[in-house]
C-alpha cells in the first residue's frame, strides 16, 4: 500500500475514534441536567443525545472548514510530513480527553483538538494561524462561559419572576416536559460544533494526502463524524455526568431548562454565524453555575467550580505539549 494512503487511512481513524472519546466525554453536556432533575432516565435521555448528536452533526459545515483551513496550513506537498503533524496533534487531544474523563472533569474536547493541532505544527515547524486561532479559538473560550453564567442568571431571574406564584409542583412538573425540548437542543447543538471538529480533521488529512480540494467537507466524512459521535455519547460518560448533575449545584427542573436553553442558544449562535468551535462543556457548565446562583451564592459549590476552571485554562496548552512531544518523536523515526 502507498504509504501516503495507509497514514491518510491511520488519521481517519484516529480522528474517529477521537470522535468516539468526545462522545462519552461530552455525553454529560446535553443529558447531565436532565438526568439529574429526573426529568429523563438515563437510558432514555443517552438514546435521544445520540440521535440529536447525528442529526446537528449534518446541519452545518462552518466550523468543520475553521478546523480544516484555519488552524495548521497543510498542502499536498506536505505529505508524510503534514499527515504526522495530524496524528500527533489527536493524540494529544484524545489523551488528555481521556485523562480529564478519568479524574471527572468536564474540560472541552474542542480545545484540546485544537491545542493538540497547534501544538504539533508549531514543533514540526508548519505555519500556525495564531490570529485565527485568537480570534475564533481563545476569545470564545473566554468569553463564552461569561455569555453563558450571565446569561442563564437572567433567564433563571426572569423565571422566578414570572412563576413565583404558580403552584410549585405543578410548575416543576410542567418544566420537566420543557426540559426534554431543551436538553434536545443542546444535544443537537453539541452535534453541529463536536463533530464538526473531525469532519475539519479529517480534510486535513486529505488535503495533505493529495486526495481532497478547498475546504468542502465530503459526505462520507459528515456521516463518519456523525456516527462516530453518536456512538460515543450512547456510550456514556458517567464519571463527567455526576459532577455536571450534581456537584457544582443542585437543580429543579426549572433551572435545568433555563441552564439548558441558554447553552444550546450560545452553541448554534457561534456555528451559525460567529463559524467559532466554542466549547460545549464550558458554555453548559457556566450555564448551571448561572442558574443555580439565582438560589444564593452559597447553592454553587465554587470548589468544584474552581477546579473545573482550572482544567479549562490548562486544556489548550496541555494538549499541546502532548501533541508537541509525539510530533519530535513521529518527525525523527518515521
Amino acid at each position: 500500500m502507498d504509504p501516503i494512503l495507509a497514514l491518510v487511512i491511520l488519521v481517519v481513524a484516529i480522528s474517529l475514534a477521537f470522535d468516539y472519546t468526545n462522545g462519552f466525554h461530552d455525553a454529560a453536556n446535553a443529558i447531565a441536567t436532565s438526568v439529574a432533575t429526573r426529568a429523563l432516565t438515563p437510558k432514555v435521555a443517552l438514546l435521544m443525545a445520540a440521535c440529536m448528536n447525528f442529526v446537528g452533526a449534518l446541519l452545518g459545515t462552518g466550523v468543520a472548514e475553521t478546523i480544516g483551513s484555519g488552524i495548521v496550513e497543510v498542502s499536498p506537498s506536505d505529505g508524510v510530513s503534514g499527515l504526522l503533524v495530524v496524528i500527533a496533534g489527536l493524540i494529544g487531544a484524545v489523551t488528555w480527553n481521556l485523562v480529564t474523563w478519568w479524574l471527572g472533569l468536564p474540560s472541552s474536547s474542542s480545545h484540546a483538538l485544537i491545542g493538540g493541532l497547534a501544538g504539533a505544527g508549531l514543533v514540526a515547524s508548519f505555519s500556525v494561524h495564531w490570529a485565527v486561532i485568537g480570534t475564533k479559538v481563545i476569545i470564545p473560550m473566554f468569553l463564552s462561559p461569561f455569555v453563558g453564567f450571565a446569561l442563564a442568571f437572567l433567564t433563571m431571574s426572569i423565571i422566578r419572576r414570572l412563576f413565583q406564584h404558580a403552584a410549585h409542583k405543578s410548575t416543576m412538573k410542567k418544566f420537566r416536559v420543557a426540559q426534554t425540548i431543551s436538553a434536545a437542543a443542546i444535544a443537537l447543538g453539541h452535534g453541529l460544533q463536536d463533530a464538526q471538529k473531525t469532519m475539519g480533521v479529517i480534510v486535513i488529512a486529505l488535503i495533505a494526502g493529495g486526495y481532497h480540494q478547498g475546504t468542502t467537507i465530503p459526505l462520507w466524512v459528515k456521516l463518519a463524524a456523525a456516527g462516530a459521535i453518536s456512538l460515543g455519547t450512547y456510550s456514556g460518560g458517567w464519571r463527567i455526568m455526576k459532577t455536571l448533575g450534581t456537584k457544582i449545584a443542585d437543580l429543579n427542573p426549572a433551572q435545568g431548562f433555563a441552564a439548558e436553553t441558554v447553552a444550546a442558544s450560545v452553541l448554534y449562535t457561534t456555528a451559525f454565524i460567529w463559524h467559532a468551535p466554542i466549547s460545549t462543556t464550558h458554555t453548559i457548565t457556566s450555564s448551571v453555575m448561572g442558574v443555580g446562583a439565582t438560589t444564593r451564592r452559597s447553592a454553587v459549590r465554587w470548589s468544584t467550580a474552581g477546579n473545573i476552571v482550572g482544567a479549562w485554562f490548562i486544556t489548550f496548552p496541555a494538549a499541546g505539549l502532548v501533541a508537541a512531544a509525539f510530533s519530535l518523536l513521529l518527525h525523527l523515526f518515521v
